[in-house]
């Protein structure tokens, strides 16, 4: 029985014989540039069938040096034409209607959207693009110009990888083989070394879901690691400790692991749905449990340690200046080292400050992991010393880690305080914990 990725294929092949197209050269811009040119003007879907999987193939073997140029031909070449802009502007203000403002919107658009959606056309062309837009982003830094070509692709994907198209499932030992091997290599927080690794985080107390895409097949698309607990979790070492298989009651459900495999797919919102739809199966399936929150990293915290000056570090700690910290810029600085944990309450207030002071341009906290989970309603709930003592874990905060709180009660009251007034609520348990203004 055919698939719809072998119907896409066999109607590739008709095609090929049909428009009896020649052998086309790789590696060469102008070949794949002329075929971006066909793709877009004709309608036919055998011929655009057919041109996407050529677009694609090509793409795929170009050299880096190329890809960039392609980058920046298409960029140029399918952005809006200006001229075109203005009259569909003075058509629409002669007689503003629905056709004349579509119009307007069509221009103003330019074709590279329209290029990428008929590429996709291609067998395992959603995969394709995805890979385009990984490569696109290595390059991005040092070419500015191509953001707008990055705002096209981040267009479609939202629309394209709405969560209505995921399908959520839950992974198992009896998941297939080919999906698991691809979770122990997507793993981004907690790295896992073979299979033995993760049949321990796929044992009775824990529970692990990720999201699929059916034009993605057996690509998990971003996945979440939960573990079963009483009360939040506070140890990344507890939780990796191998299962005694003893039958216990739970009444917690720790996220310790939330991971984006594609990196086509960075910053295309996707996490908080699935937290929202994990808490759903997982209180459907154990109706017990009644606390949902999170053992998360600080990615960055240690970076930006490094490079705080003595004098605002004094003003942030407060009446614990005289708690001396400044031997975690030391270079000598190890793993273990004991003035951590005999300066945990500065420490604390430090993370505190970073956390709720720390902004970015747009007003929200520096650290990514934060805007997650605030932005989906979770609250501060704790902050953990001697949490992750592994070398990654002390790289990236000393050892530290946070608890995000998601109180089910909350959730949205605390995402409208977060998104409408840029608030970061925290626990009284932290509240206590005096965090100074924001120093600038």
């Amino acid at each position: 029985m055919f698939n719809f990725k072998q119907i896409i294929s066999s109607i590739a092949d008709a095609g090929q014989k049909l428009f009896n197209r020649g052998e086309i050269k790789k590696n060469d811009i102008d070949s794949i540039l002329n075929l971006c040119d066909d793709l877009i003007s004709h309608k036919g879907a055998a011929f655009g069938i057919t041109v996407a999987r050529d677009v694609a193939k090509l793409y795929q073997v170009l050299s880096p040096d190329n890809k960039l140029i392609f980058f920046k031909r298409i960029n140029e070449k399918y952005k809006a034409s200006f001229t075109e802009v203005d009259e569909a502007i003075n058509l629409y203000k002669i007689s503003p209607n629905e056709k004349t403002l579509a119009n307007l919107f069509n221009v103003s658009s330019g074709k590279r959207r329209e290029l990428f959606t008929r590429v996709n056309m291609a067998p395992n062309g959603t995969s394709i693009i995805v890979k385009l837009r990984e490569d696109l982003l290595k390059v991005l830094k040092d070419n500015k110009d191509l953001k707008v070509l990055d705002d096209d692709l981040r267009y479609l994907f939202k629309g394209w990888f709405n969560p209505g198209f995921l399908k959520l499932e839950k992974i198992t030992w009896d998941t297939k083989a080919a999906v698991l091997e691809k979770i122990i290599k997507y793993e981004r927080v907690h790295e896992m070394k073979d299979m033995n690794e993760l049949k321990r985080r796929l044992g009775e107390d824990r529970r692990f879901f990720s999201y699929f895409h059916p034009a993605l097949e057996d690509e998990p698309i971003i996945f979440v690691q939960v573990a079963l607990t009483n009360g939040l979790g506070k140890s990344i070492q507890e939780l990796m400790k191998p299962s005694n298989d003893e039958k216990k009651t739970y009444d917690t459900a720790t996220f310790y692991s939330i991971s984006n495999c594609q990196e086509g797919l960075s910053r295309v919102t996707l996490g908080n749905f699935l937290i929202k739809r994990v808490v759903y199966e997982i209180q459907e399936e154990l109706p017990h449990i009644k606390n949902f929150g999170t053992l998360s990293p600080i990615p960055g915290f240690a970076n930006w340690c490094s490079g705080v000056e003595e004098t605002k570090l004094k003003t942030i700690l407060g009446k614990l200046k005289n708690q001396d910290i400044s031997f975690l810029k030391s270079p000598d600085l190890k793993l273990g080292d004991s003035r951590i944990n005999e300066n945990k309450e500065a420490i604390t207030k430090l993370v505190a400050h970073y956390i709720v002071n720390e902004k970015n341009k747009q007003g929200l906290p520096i650290n990514d992991v934060s805007r997650f989970h605030l932005g989906n309603g979770a609250i501060v709930e704790d902050i953990i010393i001697n949490a992750n003592i592994s070398e990654q874990g002390f790289k990236r905060s000393y050892g530290v880690m946070v608890n995000y709180l998601y109180e089910l009660k909350n959730i949205e009251k605390n995402h409208e305080d977060y998104v409408n007034n840029k608030k970061v609520i925290l626990s009284d348990k932290l509240k206590v914990v005096s965090i100074s203004k924001p120093i600038r």
